[in-house]
């Protein structure tokens, strides 16, 4: 029988199936492509894959438009494929999360047909429908993606409601038959071996949608749908139910899409929490304005992203289990975010990878991040696939940037940064397609930057990544890292530094974020090198052949950290 808390000890790999491996030379990602790739990812350590999703869908956004919730499409494979993946998934030892997707469905799929069809019928109560007013939808809520949140249909008079792309209507959770439905096809999938779901947008199932004029905050006039539809009242009901009939009695592993508040953090993840973890955005998205512009600069500094990493691991560690994670499909490559250009190399890599991978909570490493893929340069609004991207820019013309700025800031931030094809090698589409065109342009740094270089270079980012998972999974220390409490270091300048610590054993990480050498103090108990960004620290800390970088003083050893350099230290 599996432990309980399984997924503790786990690290988790995002797959984006679209863009991870072509096994079909049609250019577009499939199942059969993961497959031929799960030596790979045991190789990396990785046992529990997130794969995005692959149920039958129009793909007006990238597969978050489910038309049938029980099938795959056939962009991605049969039902078999997934099947097959399942099977040797579980034969590696690895378990299989798929995206839940239940806020919303595509316009395609069945249950909204019917419900245009009869706007009195049992089926229009499983969507949010409005009458119109004064020629237009019932209040002015903006939707996720940029645009009235309230699609018209039939005459205009009548409006559907849709958080995030008018493709997308919302279900009305509100309803019993609905709720039903969606726990039946959860329990199909776990049924069929799953080890769980990553839930996404979980936070919009209840609606506050009362008020017929909400205060604009921009010039279009609209107001963020986010602030009336995030964690409202009530929504406590139908994530218990989810748990309740589906998760729990699987012992499910499962991480919630949502923002949620401390005092709300011992309902969603403590001992009969409804989920497993949740993502903390408070540093993946320190770079984005409450309101979602991606077009605007937010400012923060380190001290910032160390604010929001601690507060983050001490608040979760109160009352339960956090999610770890620096990029996924809906955001930048990390290092592009997180780093100044001129300041991206290998050791900077590295040491993102050591700043969060060794913090409490389960791991989360996104196709290509463990290789070090960054953001890619494209040419013209045209090369990008993301319906979000343009919209951004569109809206950044209208808050009146020039369309320079405008333009480098959705390449800052757009979303196809993290889904360009996966970088296996230096051939043709970097080993992703053997197809002539791709359904994404490539990176042309995948000539250096690729799994098959790195694998057999010992100094690579993906042999760092390996290391990292290594210590988090066996040896001395990997009870520490697993198990272990969180403790923040008092740390200045750019230094971001936390000891682990379990059963009076601990473990001490520093790490420059910054472009200039940094001293930092520590204890005389910490004084062996368990891993260094750098890799020419030895055992003691100093730089091998010249002795610099450690500096004992009677009551303890100072440290000194090249830029954007990480030390791992133990005690001897």
């Amino acid at each position: 029988m599996m432990e309980k808390e399984w997924w503790k000890k786990a690290v988790v790999y995002q797959i984006y199936p679209k863009s991870f491996r072509d096994a079909d030379g049609d250019g577009s990602g499939d199942i059969k492509g993961i497959t031929e790739r799960l030596d790979y990812l045991k190789w990396l350590g990785a046992d529990v894959l997130w794969v995005c999703p692959v149920y039958c869908s129009p793909m007006d956004d990238n597969g978050y438009d489910i038309s049938d919730y029980y099938h795959i499409d056939p962009c991605f494979g049969t039902d078999e494929d997934m099947d097959e993946l399942i099977r040797e998934a579980d034969r590696r030892g690895m378990k299989i999360l798929m995206d839940l997707v239940v806020n919303h469905t595509s316009d395609e799929h069945e249950w909204f047909k019917r419900a245009l069809e009869d706007p009195e019928g049992e089926y229009a109560g499983y969507y949010i429908f409005r009458d119109g007013r004064d020629g237009g939808p019932s209040d002015n809520l903006r939707s996720y993606f940029g645009g009235s949140a309230w699609e018209p249909v039939g005459d205009g008079s009548r409006y559907y409601f849709h958080a995030f792309g008018k493709k997308q209507p919302d279900l009305n959770w509100e309803n019993e038959k609905v709720r039903d439905e969606i726990i039946n096809m959860v329990n199909y999938w776990l049924d069929k071996g799953l080890g769980g779901f990553r839930v996404d947008a979980i936070g919009n199932l209840k609606k506050n949608l009362d008020i017929s004029r909400y205060q604009p905050d921009g010039e279009d006039g609209l107001s963020y749908a986010g602030t009336y539809i995030l964690n409202q009242p009530g929504i406590e009901k139908y994530l218990a139910e989810l748990r309740d009939r589906a998760f729990k009695p699987h012992n499910s592993m499962t991480v919630a899409e949502v923002s949620v508040s401390d005092d709300e953090l011992e309902e969603f993840i403590g001992k009969d929490g409804f989920f497993s973890m949740v993502f903390d955005f408070s540093y993946a998205d320190i770079d984005i304005p409450k309101t979602g512009e991606w077009y605007l600069d937010t400012g923060w500094t380190t001290a910032d992203l160390r604010e929001n990493i601690f507060h983050s691991q001490l608040e979760t560690q109160k009352c339960g289990w956090g999610a770890l994670y620096l990029e996924n499909h809906d955001q930048p490559r990390s290092v592009n975010k997180y780093l100044p250009p001129e300041d991206i190399n290998d050791h900077s890599k590295k040491m993102l990878a050591t700043l969060y991978m060794l913090l409490r909570g389960t791991p989360f490493i996104y196709q290509g991040q463990e290789i070090g893929m960054t953001n890619i340069n494209m040419d013209s609004l045209a090369d990008y696939d993301d319906i979000a991207t343009a919209d951004q820019y569109k809206r950044a013309l209208e808050y009146g940037m020039t369309e320079d700025e405008a333009w480098n800031a959705v390449s800052r931030r757009s979303r196809d940064n993290s889904r360009t094809p996966m970088q296996w090698d230096n051939g043709k589409n970097a080993g992703f397609s053997s197809a002539d065109n791709v359904w994404l342009k490539v990176n042309p740094n995948y000539e250096h930057i690729n799994v098959n270089a790195e694998s057999r270079d010992e100094t690579s980012v993906l042999q760092y990544y390996r290391k990292l998972v290594s210590l988090r999974k066996e040896g001395r220390y990997a009870d520490i890292i697993t198990e272990g409490e969180f403790r923040p270091c008092e740390s200045e300048g750019d230094t971001i530094c936390y000891v682990r610590e379990k059963d009076g054993r601990s473990l001490l990480v520093l790490n420059n974020f910054g472009k200039h050498q940094e001293s930092v103090t520590a204890e005389k108990r910490f004084n062996k090198v368990v891993s260094a960004s750098y890799g020419d620290r030895d055992g003691e800390g100093n730089v091998k052949g010249s002795g610099e970088g450690r500096r004992d003083r009677a009551d303890a050893i100072e440290y000194v950290l090249r830029p954007y350099e990480s030390l791992v230290l133990a005690e001897d």
